[in-house]
């Protein structure tokens, strides 16, 4: 059973249909939430984030845990009763028989007390859950390439992007805080802060925004325009399938670097709390849709703000669409820059660095920066990617 499990997560390609496959990774996606759920009720204070933390709403969480065991127990038990891939079945099974045997939905979390170290797996769990019913739906309701598979070469390695991006956000946010506070508290202004907070929400939400997206822009453009960013930048660029999980390969160095020089402004001009959760949350459905395998350009709105279409073009290999289309939110700033990609074409046909130089795997990736071979690559004339 391991074999074929290994088999199976080091594999990629379309599941095939009537085997009990499809059925089977469903039922063990359910089993492994399962079992991450309760391991985070059992140890809330080193597990999870405290801002999901003090967002628990056990009433809301123990009839969805106990929905999740029974759905995909009830589905491995099927299949095994059928022979349906009785390999997968018998691992689901044995996943929500685990968490049942920790306690399952009736898990009591302990009363906290101070601050512990933590890491997000509630975050990694939640995300990654929402995240797969949404867009894996989006993207089979609206293919741009029908044919492109769920598990497409390489998922392994963003998902684990995925997975230890998620698990550092305590580390990532506590870093982000230090260098925003140390070296920007010195332009801090009670008054311009209570200036902005005394905008209606909608404006408000809209300048930090635009604030956020120019710093962004120009970030982005200098991790093209200067090789040793462009060493933490290549490992993103070299995607070469496009979907909603690949914007989530992003090397930890790019992280934080972004979220500081973002968060710098967003501290110093004090938006309030409810405009930065609406603000979160906006630019994290942004940047998993514009990622991802989606047939969308919105017409004459695709001048205005970023859409899968002006984002794919930032990830092709095109020659028109080298060091092109920079911003996350607003696509008008790039046309305002002179950096918007210019293409008779209506979607590129090629994606990743060029030279394909990037090495696979996360820990590769993790390390590439640091090494000789992306010290050593020549710039093609646009920037040191050529892409």
């Amino acid at each position: 059973m391991l074999s074929r499990l290994r088999q199976l997560t080091q594999s990629h390609g379309a599941l095939r249909t009537g085997t009990g496959l499809v059925s089977g990774v469903i039922a063990l996606g359910c089993g492994l939430t399962c079992v991450l759920l309760v391991l985070t009720l059992h140890f809330p204070q080193y597990l999870t984030t405290p801002e999901l933390r003090q967002a628990l709403n056990l009433a809301l969480l123990r009839p969805l845990l106990l929905g999740g065991m029974v759905v995909g127990g009830g589905i491995a038990l099927a299949n095994l009763l059928l022979g349906r891939a009785p390999w997968l079945s018998a691992a689901a099974f044995a996943c929500v028989v685990l968490s049942a045997l920790m306690g399952g939905y009736k898990v009591q979390p302990p009363e906290l007390s101070g601050r512990t170290p933590y890491i997000g797996l509630d975050w990694f769990v939640l995300d990654l859950l929402g995240s797969t019913l949404v867009f894996v739906f989006i993207e089979k309701l609206f293919p741009l390439r029908p044919k492109q598979p769920v598990f497409r070469p390489e998922w392994q390695t963003d998902l684990a992007h995925f997975f230890v991006n998620h698990l550092l956000v305590g580390f990532v946010l506590l870093a982000t805080n230090f260098f925003v506070h140390r070296f920007f508290s010195w332009a801090v202004s009670v008054e311009v802060q209570q200036a902005v907070q005394s905008l209606p929400f909608v404006l408000e939400l809209c300048v930090l925004m635009l604030v956020a997206d120019v710093i962004q822009y120009a970030v982005h453009r200098a991790m093209h325009e200067l090789p040793f960013l462009w060493r933490f930048h290549a490992v993103h660029h070299s995607i070469k399938t496009l979907d909603w999980l690949a914007g989530s390969r992003l090397h930890v160095g790019e992280v934080l670097l972004m979220r500081t020089l973002v968060l710098a402004p967003i501290y110093v001009l004090g938006f309030s709390r409810e405009v930065m959760d609406a603000y979160i949350v906006i630019i994290g459905f942004q940047a998993v849709l514009n990622h991802a395998n989606v047939d969308l350009r919105l017409g004459w709105l695709r001048y205005l703000v970023v859409t899968p279409n002006f984002h794919h073009w930032h990830h092709s290999q095109d020659k028109e669409a080298l060091d092109r289309n920079y911003a996350g939110q607003f696509a008008f700033i790039d046309y305002l820059m002179g950096t918007a990609v210019k293409s008779t074409k209506t979607w590129p046909s090629e994606y990743g660095v060029l030279g394909d130089y990037v090495p696979l795997g996360f820990w590769r990736q993790l390390l590439f920066p640091f090494q000789r071979r992306a010290r050593s690559q020549k710039s093609d004339g646009h920037s040191p990617s050529g892409c």
